[in-house]
């Protein structure tokens, strides 16, 4: 994503990745959000076993401003590590309606003005 942050970077994640054929296989993880940061863990280890981003380091939280849904999904920038400038972007989608993704992003955010 560059130096992009915010909801351009959501979108243009978004954009990418619907664009892609085929499109990328979804990875379920456990997103763990505390105030030191959010865990990922793909449970399965397909492509990654644990990675943490410390709270500090995430730049933006939230669903595509465009509404394009494949599933309800949300989104966040991370700051790429080692930079200062250079952000990567996460898309999450919504496995399970227990977990709705507005409301687990609607923390994060909590967690980042902290």
């Amino acid at each position: 994503m560059e130096s992009l942050t915010g909801p351009q970077a959501i979108s243009r994640a978004v954009g990418q990745t619907l664009c892609s054929n085929p499109l990328p296989a979804a990875t379920p993880v456990h997103f763990k959000v505390s105030p030191q940061g959010v865990t990922l863990t793909d449970s399965h280890r397909k492509l990654f076993f644990r990675r943490h981003y410390p709270i500090t380091t995430v730049t933006y939280c939230d669903v595509d401003p465009q509404d394009r849904k494949w599933e309800k999904e949300g989104g966040g920038s991370v700051r790429k590590q080692g930079s200062t400038v250079d952000n990567v972007s996460h898309l999450f989608a919504e496995l399970d309606p227990g977990q709705p993704a507005p409301a687990i992003l609607s923390f994060l955010s909590r967690m980042m003005k902290r």
